[in-house]
């Protein structure tokens, strides 16, 4: 088959495929936030049909066994939490319910990394997903200079429920309320997270073998990352830009040539490199001071309220923050924070080890193996985004970076 006729072989793939090629439909249909559930629960019923049933055999490595056990720690913190401060059964279900759309996704999706998926499956349909992104972006340009409402429409599918209304909308763009210019969301819930999806896309595209797709890959990607202006998300590109130019080029004699000076200078300018740095970063806050000090704010209180009210279990749920925050969910914006937050310093520890021990199971293999250096890519865009998103509530959208990571441990076989 040749890479231009690249499609899925079976029924599995064929879910995941349509789910990301389909990105745009099922935004305009406002139903992004729910696609990634469905089709995860659904994969992993199939999987244990198959396993209890059929009587197949499937690989399961520790790593893998690790999210799953650190996923359902994150459970039992929630049920704990909502014992302890009395918070009643309704909002149990709801928090038990959200847990099955957040942390849950990410011990199921690289799971179904074991079942027989390519990831070229999943290279292929993001690049197409970037296609889709220079076909539909002018449309948002010209909205914007028309002078078009911003959102178009909330789905009525928003009455299943979910974190709030923007994660079923259709924005065609939005301005940004520190500098006044237009920035765009498109699929995500908002800008950053958009960013996000942008660094998630350039990995992918670095892995495609054909030349045209991996041309709209890359180019997408990049255009996802400019128009989100998300100063976290540029930090990540170029970190992965860094990572894979190493990748590629690390048995290359002039990369030492280059990195012995490099580093002798480093050396001898490197009280004024870090200067140069340090109001580099500054002048990055300063570029969007409100959005900064909100930050700021939310961590110091959640940090403050889970060290003296629920160190270990957390609060069982987010909290409402005061007018010095703009009333932004308490633990919002970054994940450890939110995590110490609403499931304490247990919910902390069961992200930080499966993390941790995916990482030391792939490292050893990304100069040999294209998807562990795919997968250890993704790790580390998920580091990343802890200290600037939440990733329970984004799983929905970065769901086939798991899936890779579950193929990156079954292809090595790490048990």
């Amino acid at each position: 088959m040749s890479r231009e006729t690249l499609k899925p072989e079976n029924s599995d793939e064929k879910l995941i495929w349509y789910s990301i090629t389909y990105t745009y439909l099922f935004w305009l249909l406002g139903a992004m936030y729910l696609v990634a559930p469905v089709i995860g629960w659904i994969l992993l019923l199939r999987m244990l049909k198959r396993f209890i049933f059929d009587r197949q055999d499937f690989i399961i490595t520790t790593a893998q066994l690790c999210w799953i056990v650190g996923m359902f720690i994150m459970l039992i913190a929630l049920v704990i939490a909502h014992f302890e401060h009395e918070l009643g059964l309704p909002k149990l279900i709801k928090s038990s319910i959200g847990w099955a759309k957040g942390w849950a996704l990410l011990a199921i999706f690289p799971l179904i990394g074991s079942l027989n998926i390519r990831p070229e499956i999943i290279y292929r349909a993001t690049c197409i997903v970037c296609k889709h992104t220079f076909i539909l972006f002018p449309f948002c340009i010209i909205a914007w200079l028309v002078g078009l409402p911003g959102t178009l429409y909330v789905s009525p599918l928003s009455i299943i429920g979910g974190p709030g209304p923007e994660f079923f909308s259709v924005s065609l763009y939005e301005i940004d309320p520190g500098s006044g210019t237009p920035r765009w969301r498109l699929f995500t819930p908002w800008a950053p997270a958009l960013g996000m999806m942008g660094n998630l896309f350039l990995n992918f595209a670095i892995q495609e073998k054909d030349k045209r797709f991996k041309t709209y890959g890359i180019l997408g990607s990049l255009l996802l990352v400019l128009i989100s202006q998300s100063r976290l998300a540029l930090v990540c590109y170029f970190t992965l830009l860094g990572y894979f130019a190493f990748i590629r080029h690390h048995r290359a004699p002039w990369l030492y040539f280059v990195a012995t000076p490099v580093t002798l200078l480093a050396g001898i300018f490197g009280t004024q490199a870090i200067e140069k740095v340090e109001m580099s970063i500054t002048a990055i806050k300063a570029a969007r001071a409100g959005s900064t000090r909100v930050r700021n704010h939310l961590a110091n209180i959640a940090l403050e309220r889970w060290a003296n009210e629920a160190l270990v279990w957390g609060h069982g749920i987010v909290e409402r923050g005061p007018h010095l925050v703009e009333y932004m969910p308490i633990g919002s914006h970054h994940t450890w924070y939110g995590l110490l937050f609403v499931k304490g310093l247990v919910g902390a520890i069961s992200l930080a080890l499966p993390l941790l021990v995916s990482f030391i199971t792939l490292i050893g293999s990304i100069l040999r193996s294209p998807i562990a250096a795919s997968a250890v890519a993704v790790l580390l865009q998920l580091f990343l985004y802890t200290f600037g998103e939440n990733l329970e509530i984004l799983a929905y959208l970065f769901w086939p970076g798991l899936i890779v990571v579950g193929i990156a441990h079954k292809s090595g076989r790490i048990v």
